[in-house]
């Protein structure tokens, strides 16, 4: 798990749980390339400091309920917003977002899937399991750029937030 105290600086495992409570994102991708791309386009409207990271279903529903290396995190407070890829390693992101809207804490936390299939099919099951959103990863890092402002415009700024992830 990540949180970027500045463009490039990762979370080395120091951070004492008070200090990452403020999360407003939490991404969570296996792909460490495409993690650290949608990462900075993130950044470029959101504090780093504010941007958690996961890199794969297991760790992301351990930041989300206090778990293994995050049992200090207080989890009454979650993020705004979890970007989720939807081929996760060792637990698929679908199995991730039916854990999250299964618990109180996090049923209402907004998740936005990333996912690159075309198949409309594999993107109903997204919304079937309760996304908000689905959308498709780019290879083109402008339109990623574009993509993550539209999302960070939405869900952290038009959108009021829900009642565990109010700052």
């Amino acid at each position: 798990m990540s949180s970027h105290r500045d463009r490039g600086a990762a979370y080395n495992g120091k951070m004492t749980a008070g200090a990452i409570t403020d999360i407003a994102i939490l991404v969570v991708e296996d792909n460490p390339d495409h993690r650290e791309l949608t990462v900075r386009a993130l950044a470029e409207h959101c504090d780093p400091a504010r941007i958690a990271t996961a890199c794969d279903g297991v760790e992301a529903l351990d930041f989300l309920f206090g778990r293994a290396a995050h049992a200090a995190r207080d989890i009454r407070k979650q993020p705004r917003l979890v970007i989720l890829d939807m081929k996760l390693t060792r637990l698929h992101g679908l199995d991730v977002l039916q854990a999250m809207r299964a618990d109180p804490l996090t049923q209402a936390v907004p998740v936005v899937m990333l996912s690159a299939s075309t198949e409309k099919p594999q993107l109903d099951l997204c919304y079937e399991a309760g996304a908000n959103s689905v959308v498709r990863k780019s290879h083109d890092y402008e339109e990623l750029r574009r993509k993550m402002r539209q999302v960070y415009d939405f869900w952290l700024t038009v959108n009021e937030p829900n009642r565990n992830s109010r700052a």
